[in-house]
């Protein structure tokens, strides 16, 4: 027995021997399914209890997988090329093949780093409560960083992906290079038709790096109020109050102006007018609005002021300042109060309600002409 199994492995060196590149492209196929099988193990055993390793292999495992396996047919057609002259054309299409192989990997590898950096801080979503919307800013900027960021490096991971595999093709690297050498100008035709692009590209990483806008950040764009729904790598999703989105580029929040309601802080001050009567007592009011916004959930605590702010021949202007912890609630506690305010000038003081005075002048017995008015 002993004697057959050396006599068999005998056999096997001399034929390797004699034909090298044969038996190193069994070897390198052979090979390939415990290599891939070892990698992945010992990643899973170096994540630590947090499991990081498990959530990139998971993530990572289909591209991996076609990676790994177009890896190995390259590298047996380049070891076989010389013996396999008629399936030479064989090369091209793998190399091609393993070039977009490993461009999804690296874009799945850098969604799934923005992915998990954002899981470790809380998760992917955030609250649909619009009156938890507007809290917790850090986590919000952290998830834009992520997902603008992951999707700019996607977008110039496939420009380079792209650009390397047309590259290894011989024909379009020869006219790319004629072009350039007789047509200079084309190179200025592309860099001008590409600038929306690229100004998308530089505004997407400045926002990410300033945030002046964030997830769910409440903005006035264009005269409409609403919410960032979505960030994307050239344009931003705004969702307005009625359920309109508006389609924004990436570049237009870089050269123009916006209100951010929730900058640095979600809360805001509200405020009601009211026109009411030159004999109306301020003093009764400011009680009737502490006694309203007492009673309101959605007041803070911090303001309720009654203001004089205006007088003109008819009518006292009378604001009411009340705050809120953010947008949601200060509109729900402004209409609340304006309307609270308005039952209780009914109720209570309807003779200090806005009106016009007429005086009529009696004629003499005299006949004599009325004075002017």
């Amino acid at each position: 027995m002993q004697n057959d199994l050396n006599a068999t492995w005998t056999m096997l060196w001399a034929w390797a021997s004699s034909h090298p590149p044969d038996a190193l492209a069994i070897a390198l196929t052979l090979l390939a399914a415990p290599v891939f099988m070892l990698g992945a193990r010992l990643l899973r055993k170096a994540s630590g209890p947090e499991g990081n390793g498990q959530f990139l292999y998971l993530r990572l495992r289909n591209p991996l997988r076609l990676a790994w396996l177009l890896l190995i047919l390259r590298l047996d057609a380049g070891v076989l090329q010389q013996r396999l002259e008629n399936w030479s054309w064989v090369i091209a299409p793998l190399h091609l093949s393993l070039i977009a192989a490993l461009t999804w990997l690296a874009m799945r590898l850098v969604r799934s780093g923005g992915e998990l950096v954002v899981l470790r801080r809380g998760g992917l979503q955030l609250p649909e409560d619009p009156n938890l919307l507007d809290s917790n800013l850090a986590v919000r900027g952290l998830l834009t960083r992520a997902r603008v960021l992951t999707r700019v490096l996607s977008f110039l991971i496939l420009l380079v992906g792209l650009a390397v595999a047309l590259m290894s093709i011989p024909d379009v690297r020869q006219i790319g290079a004629s072009l350039l050498a007789s047509a200079g100008i084309a190179g200025l035709v592309v860099g001008f038709a590409a600038r929306p692009v690229l100004s998308n590209l530089l505004a997407g990483l400045q926002i990410a790096m300033t945030e002046p806008i964030r997830i769910n950040d409440v903005l006035i764009v264009e005269g409409e109020w609403g919410r960032v729904e979505e960030i994307t790598g050239t344009y931003v999703v705004f969702r307005v109050w009625d359920e309109r989105r508006l389609i924004l580029p990436l570049q237009w929040f870089i050269e123009h102006p916006f209100q951010n309601w929730t900058r640095s802080s979600a809360s805001l001050l509200g405020t009601v007018f009211l026109w009411v009567d030159y004999a109306t007592p301020i003093e009764q009011l400011r009680d009737e609005i502490k006694r309203l916004c007492a009673a309101d959930p959605d007041w803070d605590g911090r303001l309720a002021l009654v203001h004089v702010t205006d007088a003109n021949e008819t009518a006292l202007q009378v604001r009411f300042l009340v705050s809120a912890a953010n947008s949601a609630r200060a509109w729900e506690l402004r209409c609340r109060i304006r309307e609270g305010m308005i039952a209780y000038m009914q109720r209570v003081q309807p003779g200090h309600l806005p009106r016009r005075r007429l005086q009529w002048h009696e004629l003499a017995q005299t006949g004599s002409s009325p004075p002017p008015f």
